[in-house]
């Protein structure tokens, strides 16, 4: 099927979208304040040894130093950047053995250039997680240039890992037997043909020899490899033999993006376009109302049927309902055809949200088997056009259908919303009324335990409202009760759940 790559380009953001056939399949987002320093590697210098903490302050570059621990720096990399100490190897030996971790105080000094890789970013007051283990990620393999092994996810079936594993051993080995760094092989490669693998295997050691050779030339505290941004992992990552074009609304980036498919994907260069037309390049395929829909918890069908997805922290559950469809011939064949077009529509709408781990399907109940499988086997054609790895199982006892989908990254609902600060994510809130007796019992509970002159209640326009019309008498039935007067104050900032009783 074939597919088009749209690229808006703004300095605060980075949208890409991706069509097939005129429909919005996939939505990605990058922001530019939001964007982390995790796997920069940089090289650093070493500005504190702490002896008593195991640990080493690193200069790279940041307002605030980095932070590396004894267990992050590579035995080959301390071998031969350590300080001057001719019996440290023979000590370390003697005190446990060869395998023996060297302190920390005997592998780097003050001064010592590092190369070093960032695990976690600062927050707060603490600097960056650094790490000497370099790794590099690619498409379909992680890049390990200071070691030699050669594995594979854990995540793949064992059967198959040491097919996988001798075949992926084949492909990076180097003539005359020369070391060739270490690969691994990632979950969503498990599919792959010896040639992606190959231009995977050929892009990271082209990466490593430009972060080797910009270390001999920078100076410490200087960047010598940034993750790749969210527009050139669109050639690293989305980019497939199906393809037609990938076009870029702004000039800059287009003559950046040719760069980089020049030097590391010359394949792509020919479908790279710079898109210079009056609408905006989003408006094309009414790719802005698509994400503003897939915020949605409904969506509908064309047939007039409808799906309703609700996203929660342990799954996603997916309701099918036949809505206003009654153009069928009988039931079970409106039933049939709606679950028919649901199934086309939720493997859209999981990759368009990028719903990731459980997701539990309730498709309307199909009284023939026939039709149950007929629906089973479409569901699962479209989950197989999704990029990302998903397991889907046979319909249950109860008639859900049970899958699960790789987490790669944010859904879109959580980078572009929060939850509601008047119900806190709950999607509903109390009634105005539900609040004015929640405010009776709280009065009379603290009438019980104060004695003040005054009771004043500032809670929402909506709950003053209330208690000033339908319940003004059990409002005046309290005040009476606990001999004490009851002042409204009405707030507006307030939500309708919030509100507060002041003693006077």
């Amino acid at each position: 099927m074939s597919q088009d790559i749209l690229i808006n380009w703004s300095p605060q953001e980075t949208r890409v979208a991706v069509v097939e056939q005129g429909a919005v399949q996939e939505v990605h987002l990058e922001r530019t304040l939001e964007r982390g320093l995790v796997g920069n590697v940089y090289l650093g210098k070493v500005s504190r040894v702490l002896p008593g903490m195991q640990s080493a302050f690193i200069d790279i570059g940041l307002e605030r130093a980095a932070f590396l621990h004894v267990a992050d720096l590579m035995p080959q990399i301390n071998a031969k950047h350590g300080p001057k100490d001719r019996n440290a190897t023979a000590s370390a030996a003697g005190s446990g053995g060869p395998d023996a971790v060297l302190p920390i105080e005997r592998q780097v000094f003050e001064g010592q250039a590092l190369m070093v890789q960032v695990l976690k970013d600062p927050i707060g007051t603490k600097g960056a997680r650094l790490t000497a283990q370099i790794s590099i990620a690619g498409r379909l393999l992680v890049f390990l240039p200071q070691d030699n092994h050669v594995g594979v996810s854990q995540k793949i079936p064992t059967e198959q890992r040491e097919a996988l594993r001798q075949r992926l051993t084949s492909l990076t080995a180097l003539p005359g037997g020369a070391a060739s760094g270490g690969f691994i092989l990632r979950t969503n490669a498990e599919d792959s043909t010896d040639e992606e693998l190959a231009e995977d295997i050929a892009y990271l050691r082209k990466t490593w020899d430009r972060i080797r050779d910009a270390a001999t030339r920078q100076p410490p505290a200087s960047l010598l490899h940034q993750d790749l941004n969210l527009i050139q992992r669109v050639l690293r990552d989305l980019v497939g033999a199906q393809t037609q074009s990938i076009r870029i609304d702004s000039r800059e980036q287009f003559g950046l993006l040719q760069q980089f498919a020049t030097e590391f994907m010359p394949a792509t260069l020919k479908r790279l376009q710079l898109y210079t037309g009056e609408r905006p390049i989003f408006d094309l395929h009414n790719v802005d109302e698509e994400i503003a829909r897939a915020l949605s918890r409904r969506v509908d069908l064309k047939s007039g049927g409808y799906l309703v997805i609700d996203q929660t922290e342990a799954l996603t559950t997916v309701d099918v309902n036949t809505g206003g469809f009654v153009g069928a011939r009988n039931f079970d064949d409106t039933v049939f055809k709606t679950n028919l077009e649901a199934a086309q529509a939720i493997a859209r709408q999981l990759r368009l949200r990028n719903l990731g781990g459980i997701v539990i399907v309730d498709f309307i109940d199909m009284v023939r088997d026939e039709h149950r499988n007929a629906v089973l086997g479409e569901f699962r054609k479209q989950l197989s056009r999704d990029r990302v790895k998903t397991m889907l199982g046979d319909f249950s006892q109860l008639g859900l259908l049970e899958m699960t989908r790789k987490r790669t990254r944010e859904s879109l609902a959580h980078m572009l919303s929060e939850p509601c600060p008047a119900c806190e994510g709950k999607g509903v809130v109390k009634t105005a009324r539900s609040v004015c007796y929640d405010i009776l019992r709280e009065i009379l509970r603290e009438a019980r335990a104060f004695s003040p002159r005054e009771f004043r209640v500032v809670a929402s326009p909506q709950v003053v409202e209330l208690f000033l019309d339908e319940e003004s008498p059990h409002l005046a039935g309290l005040s009476d009760f606990i001999g004490k007067p009851i002042s409204l104050t009405s707030e507006s900032s307030m939500t309708q759940e919030q509100y507060d009783i002041v003693l006077l």
